[in-house]
Parts: C-alpha cells; structure tokens; sequence
C-alpha cells in the first residue's frame, strides 16, 4: 500500500480548497471585476456545479452501489446513465465549478490556481487510481466507457 492510497475524501479537498481561496483573496485582492462577473456568474456556477454533484449522486444511488470515492473496488456496478453519459466525474465536476464560483465571487483571480491546483491533483492522485480499480473490476466494459466519455467535460 502507497502514501497515495490513503487519499483525503474529495469533499474535504474541495473545503480545504475553498478555505485557500478565501485566504488567498484576503491576502492577495483580486481586481475589481465587473458586477455581473462577481455576482451572476458565480451563482450561475454554483448552481450548475451544485446540480452536477447531485445528479452524480442520484445516479449511483439508483444504481445501489458506494458513492465513497476511496473505495473504487466496492463498486457494484459501473455507472454510466444520467450525467454519467456526459462526464466520467461529475461530482468532482461540480466540486471544481463551486470552487470557480467562490474565486470569482470573491474578485481573486490568484485564487483560480487554486481551483487549477484542485483539479490537477484530483485527475492525478484520485481519479487515475479509481480508474485503474474500475477497470480491475470491470474490464473491457470500462475501458470502452472510457473511450465513449471523457474525464471531465
């Protein structure tokens, strides 16, 4: 067993993220953006991240199998109806369009290398080793679900 397979659940990334973000614009403000780009846009965002993750989750509960992403191997059947057709990661599609929200709304433009910085290492050191258990588990039937949709979006 490697350092990497004792990963932190994706959700407290995503807070640990939010809080850097948060401090990364008190210490650093951003530029005064455009009202609609502080306001409408992030909530556009939010919504559109927010519906995502739920709709991720719907999906694996209809489908009756964990939604824990530590334990890719505990997976009863591969999911691939719903947003699953779209996206590969919704959740953590919905994860990483909350934390734009939050820089933008926050008007800190260093902020987005955090959110850069989430996805970068969410496609690293949590995806990739649940694709390499899925594709244990499943096979071909994963590997042609890889072929068909894409990672993120």
């Amino acid at each position: 067993m490697s350092l990497l397979d004792k990963k932190v659940p994706p959700l407290i990334l995503a807070g640990l993220a939010a809080v850097g973000i948060w401090i990364v614009s008190v210490i650093l403000p951003g530029a005064a953006w455009p009202h609609w780009v502080r306001l409408y846009a992030p909530l556009l965002l939010l919504v559109l991240g927010a519906g995502v993750c739920i709709a991720g989750v719907v999906e694996f509960r209809r489908a009756q199998t964990t939604v824990d992403p530590r334990i890719p191997e505990a997976t009863s059947s591969l999911v691939t109806s719903g947003v699953y057709a779209v996206t590969r990661n919704p959740m953590y599609v919905g994860f990483a369009l909350s934390l734009l929200a939050l820089a933008l709304y926050l008007s800190s433009h260093w902020s987005l290398l955090i959110v850069v910085g989430f996805v970068v290492y969410l496609d690293q050191f949590q995806i990739r080793p649940e694709e390499n258990a899925l594709a244990a588990v499943f096979g071909q039937e994963f590997q042609d679900y890889q072929s068909r949709v894409r990672r993120w979006l």
